[in-house]
């Protein structure tokens, strides 16, 4: 790395600070505990490279704002909070983390389906009061049961891997097919509509993108195997809210365990929501997410799958990784590469 370069990285605990401050020694960092905001953009105004979590919208018009900017290292595997198209305009490169959380999320599922297949957060609370009634507490053995998994990729695979550990048939639905890998770990491939009809509990481990957001909603829905659960740990917008509650109202689902919500972040922003764009439609979806807080057959958490103490540390690792292979121009992890040219005719 030949010379000092401005690092801007954001969404920062005090632990992450410090070992930041060594792993890119040699650059001038400037370290955030906060998610990148609009009032931040002239302190990284020559910033060359920035990083973010989940939290930080990255968008057409915070792009413009950094002229210098060469690389967004984001410290996730999901990139779809950066507009993408913005910084293939401007060729900046978009890093991930790849790998990092194939076993903490799957746990985190099982953590849900558990919870919910036990009802051990309706035990939790009623013993709290001092009830240790076992009334209405009845659970469901999970051997034998079939899990449809809606996403076979890394994640996915470790939450395959859990459920038969559990005696859980398995179905999955995915894009890709690796039938290899389906006769090693015991399962079988099946379209998203014979996935819903056999399943006794749905768990969504696919990408955010055109192509899937509300990919479950009311029409599928009512395919579902009645009484089923569905499980999210992935994206919000993968299922249609409105969708969810009128499953669980009426009967089709018997329950939801829920990491992400469609339109989370404006739990955390209720403060700024009345002046944000589109307030009113941002009001309703936010009331939506508060029907969905109160309801006993519904267990919430704040995105916190990917929440362990070496899932971070390995977020950390490859983020600093590709940011110094990038300096050093090897660059590393890139999900915005340009298409190779086709065969036959030269390249540009």
């Amino acid at each position: 790395m030949a010379e000092a370069r401005k690092i801007a990285v954001f969404e920062l605990e005090e632990w992450e600070k410090e070992r930041l401050k060594k792993a890119l020694k040699g650059c001038e960092a400037l370290l955030f505990s906060s998610p990148l905001e609009e009032r931040l953009l002239p302190q990284i105004a020559d910033s060359t490279a920035f990083s973010v979590f989940i939290r930080s919208e990255v968008s057409r018009e915070t792009i413009a704002a950094l002229p210098k900017l060469r690389l967004i290292a984001t410290r996730s595997t999901g990139f779809d909070h950066i507009d993408l198209e913005a910084c293939r305009e401007r060729q900046i490169l978009v890093a991930n983390v790849p790998y990092y959380g194939e076993t903490t999320v799957a746990e985190h599922a099982f953590g849900l389906i558990l919870a919910l297949s036990r009802k051990i957060h309706k035990a939790y609370l009623r013993t709290l009061q001092g009830n240790f009634s076992l009334e209405g507490l009845r659970g469901f053995d999970l051997q034998g049961r079939t899990l449809g998994v809606v996403g076979a990729g890394h994640i996915g695979l470790h939450a395959i891997r859990i459920a038969k550990g559990f005696g859980m048939k398995v179905l999955a639905f995915d894009v890709r097919q690796d039938r290899l890998i389906a006769e090693v770990l015991g399962f079988e491939y099946a379209s998203l509509d014979d996935l819903l009809r056999q399943s006794d509990i749905i768990s969504l481990h696919a990408p955010l993108n055109t192509g899937t957001y509300h990919l479950i909603n009311r029409g599928n829905l009512k395919l579902a195997k009645r009484g089923a659960l569905l499980v999210n740990t992935a994206r919000g917008g993968l299922v249609d809210t409105d969708a969810l509650i009128w499953a669980l109202d009426e009967g089709i689902l018997s329950g939801a365990g829920l990491d992400v919500i469609e339109g989370e972040e404006l739990v955390e922003e209720e403060k700024q929501l009345l002046r944000a764009p589109q307030a009113e439609e941002k009001l309703r979806m936010l009331l939506r997410q508060h029907v969905l807080l109160r309801r006993e057959d519904v267990v919430i958490t704040p995105h916190m799958a990917f929440d362990s103490l070496e899932a971070m540390e390995r977020i950390l690792d490859t983020t600093v990784g590709n940011i110094r292979s990038f300096l050093d121009g090897t660059p590393q992890n890139i999900v915005n590469l340009p298409p190779e040219p086709k065969a036959g005719k030269p390249a540009a």
